[in-house]
């Protein structure tokens, strides 16, 4: 029998399970309940709703046996989403493994955003930078089927969970691209008439560029709580600002007139993002906060010609 088992009376019910497996995850997780509701709801492939009309029911060995396994991997501080298996991100359910990120709500803040940018637009081009899981790129392209999008990541494994979501979301418009940010975004010409081989990089131009890139530094203090992610996702030099420079910086490249660069950042570091764009010569500079007031993303225009 399991731990969990050991700890609870016998034959254990539904009821039972779910407060001591809550009892034990209220020493690392802020939603103890929630957890644990969601972990026996994926052992027992019912919806929560029905745990609780239920909560009499007996749970075999082998069903106690599967929840005492998820609720040791909770215990360790791996994320909900990597034990079941999927997230939910903008009403829309994605496929994750440790070789992406989780989706975060404050992340949808990005993608109104770019529906508002894009409003007027017929047609527009765009193209989610660092996709991971695909969340940013298949939500645009789900509300704007409209559109041209290019999903970049230099992850081949997160590439990889990012197309099996856009199939299984029916979204094929999606086009994914190995390679490291904006570098994927040159195309070759090839002049056919030349007498010698003399291929010729130029850049695409898009509407709009999106990014939740790493920011933090590091040592930032929140590494620990985030070890099963990937670092590669999260960190971004001594002031978690590498990747934001180069994106700001190279951006322009890739943008048509009047097209906007939207970066999601650390809650501290709106202003430093803020100069950035302004040392670079792009226009409206303009800020987003999240739900808790917290200053969480920045974009800006291009407007040279």
């Amino acid at each position: 029998m399991s731990m969990l088992a050991d700890e609870i009376a016998v034959p254990p019910t539904i009821a039972i399970g779910l407060a001591a497996a809550a009892q034990r995850l209220k020493r690392m997780s802020a939603s103890a309940r929630l957890d644990a509701e969601l972990l026996l709801a994926a052992v027992l492939q019912l919806s929560r709703t029905q745990l609780r009309t239920r909560d009499t029911q007996a749970l075999g060995a082998a069903q106690m046996q599967a929840f005492e396994s998820a609720i040791l991997r909770r215990e360790n501080g791996e994320p909900i989403a990597y034990i079941l298996g999927e997230k939910e991100f903008w009403s829309l359910s994605l496929l994750v493994t440790p070789a992406v990120l989780v989706p975060r709500p404050e992340t949808e803040l990005l993608v109104e955003w770019a529906l508002q940018c894009l409003k007027d637009s017929a047609r527009p081009a765009l193209a989610d930078l660092g996709t991971g899981s695909g969340a940013i790129a298949l939500a645009l392209a789900r509300e704007r089927p409209d559109s041209r999008v290019i999903a970049i990541d230099s992850s081949a494994a997160a590439l990889a969970v990012a197309r099996r979501n856009a199939q299984a979301l029916g979204l094929p418009q999606v086009e994914f691209r190995l390679g490291d940010w904006l570098a994927p975004l040159a195309h070759e010409i090839i002049d056919e008439s030349a007498t010698e081989p003399a291929n010729e990089r130029v850049n695409s131009r898009f509407d709009l560029l999106i990014s939740n890139p790493p920011y933090l530094a590091e040592d930032d203090a929140h590494l620990p709580s985030l070890q099963h992610e990937p670092l590669q996702a999260l960190i971004s030099g001594v002031d978690g600002l590498d990747a934001i420079r180069h994106l700001v910086q190279h951006a322009p490249e890739h943008l048509k007139h009047g097209g906007w660069l939207l970066l999601e950042h650390g809650a501290t570091q709106g202003a430093a993002v803020r100069d950035l764009f302004q040392a670079r010569g792009y226009a409206d500079v303009t800020m987003r906060r999240d739900l808790a007031g917290l200053e969480r993303a920045t974009g800006a225009r291009w407007m040279a010609a």
